[in-house]
């Protein structure tokens, strides 16, 4: 009997490694439904935690409400989206250091690792000149992390405005941790990958979603756009990325829960399929012939 030059593993091929990344569900994927309903929906899909989006939405500023919720639905809450947006401005409070003071929080009562936070508004002037150093103040008090969100610029009649000071994109700033919303790097037309190098080890927190460059915010289902959404996340895996990856898509113009169920299950689909990939092999990270993670769009 012939005995092997490999072993059985290294003969059937490289490894599948799956990332330590929990896959979230943002609360504003289920627009127009209410909080509870992205805990009930999450939890039937196999979602491993909730985003919640701090905004208008009563049940997403009760801190009480949402740990019933997160302990009934047995699905932990990974981050807080404080309220950030000019719909939200007065939620909480109108002092923007007070709301972000609440959502860190709403994050230690919860659980939450994570603190979305964007760029303040132009018209912020005391705030955006105090941003920095005043992020830089929270996230010294706790072990919750403020992770900064890329934006986008405004465009008309051919000309560009940035809306957000010091800039629409922190990535070149000195912030400890980062959110990237891949719908944003779709609007704002920067590569996607390109931001993710430049923010390195400080990328904490991922928006999934997807776009096509047009001048609004799309929130696609990932795959139906043309940003790299699957490359992203193989890339990540490679990485042993360890933060949030959370579905952050547009369900609004659906009135059946059931059509809402599909592109939320879908796009946790994408997520699982893209975070797992092929390690070990003779190569180097990616065995030829292996398709794990491969762009779908």
């Amino acid at each position: 009997m012939t005995v092997p030059d490999k072993s059985e593993a290294e003969q059937s091929g490289p490894a599948v490694r799956v990332p330590a990344a929990q896959v979230g569900l943002s609360t504003a994927s289920v627009y127009p439904e209410p909080a509870p309903a992205a805990f009930e929906i999450a939890a039937a899909l196999g979602y491993d935690g909730i985003e919640v989006m701090v905004w208008n939405d009563p049940a997403s500023q009760d801190v009480t409400a949402l740990r019933k919720l997160s302990e009934r639905f047995s699905m932990p809450v990974l981050a807080v989206h404080a309220p950030c947006l000019v719909i939200t401005q007065r939620v909480w409070s109108p002092d923007p250091w007070e709301r972000l003071t609440r959502a860190r929080d709403a994050a230690q009562e919860l659980g939450a690792s994570t603190v979305v936070v964007h760029p303040p508004f132009r018209w912020q002037r005391d705030y955006a000149k105090g941003f920095g150093a005043g992020i830089e103040r929270l996230a010294h008090e706790t072990e919750v992390a403020f992770a900064v969100e890329n934006m986008f610029p405004l465009r008309a009649r051919g000309r560009e405005f940035s809306p957000y000071a010091p800039h629409w994109d922190p990535s070149t700033e000195d912030f400890a941790n980062f959110t990237l919303d891949i719908s944003h790097t779709a609007v704002s037309r920067q590569d996607t990958l390109e931001m993710a190098a430049r923010m390195g080890g400080r990328l904490s927190h991922v928006h999934l979603g997807d776009g096509t460059g047009l001048g609004r915010d799309e929130h696609m289902v990932p795959g139906r756009g043309d940003q790299p959404c699957g490359p992203l996340l193989e890339q990540l895996a490679r990485q042993g990325y360890s933060g949030s990856v959370v579905v952050e898509v547009s369900t609004k113009r659906y009135r059946d829960r059931e059509l809402r169920e599909a592109d939320l299950a879908e796009s946790l689909a994408f997520a699982r399929l893209n975070l797992a990939c092929a390690v070990g092999g003779p190569t180097g990270p990616t065995a030829p012939g292996v398709v794990v993670g491969a762009d779908t769009n």
